[in-house]
């Protein structure tokens, strides 16, 4: 029996992510913004984590993405914060800012507001970034979830970020 608060598939797939980066050897960080440490908290409900899992950044605000992640004003102002150039800086930043061999980042628009016409609420982007890759090879998708509600985008943005997380998973 799994002891925990989460959605079992959600520590299931932790599971993985947590077994597959032991096996080759790759130590993981994580950039998450409209997760709000979602993926982070999956991860460490699997026991012995912390030799796979180095750190997580929840930067939900502008201002945090810059100050810890290093992404440029400019960026966020030119593409916003929901965004294939913002989310690659943010994977790019949490690799800077950390010793891990791989880092995903996930922002978007959870709901129930904030979503436009291109934007709409349900879309999340997601940036990959590995130490041994070319930092010019852009690894980066954009999802629309259904939107059924804030945690239910939460959640799936939280499984899609973990499937990025598999060692040769590309978006």
């Amino acid at each position: 029996m799994i002891d925990t608060l989460l959605p079992i598939e959600l520590v299931e797939a932790a599971r993985k992510v947590i077994d597959a980066n032991r096996a080759t050897g790759r130590t993981i960080a994580l950039a998450e913004s409209c997760t709000g440490g979602l993926v982070a908290a999956a991860l460490t409900e699997i026991p012995g984590s912390s030799d796979v899992f180095e750190t997580g950044f929840v930067t939900y605000s502008n201002e945090s993405k810059m100050e810890l992640l290093k992404v440029s004003q400019d960026v966020l102002e030119t593409f916003g914060s929901v965004s294939i150039a913002v989310a690659w800086g943010m994977a790019q930043g949490a690799l800077n800012e950390s010793k891990a061999d791989v880092a995903v980042a996930i922002t978007g628009i959870a709901g129930p507001d904030g979503g436009s016409e291109k934007k709409p609420v349900g879309t999340v982007v997601f940036a990959k970034a590995e130490r041994v890759e070319d930092p010019e090879n852009v690894i980066a998708d954009t999802r629309v979830f259904a939107n059924e509600g804030r945690g239910s985008v939460r959640l799936q943005a939280a499984l899609c970020a973990l499937e990025l997380l598999m060692p040769d998973a590309a978006p």
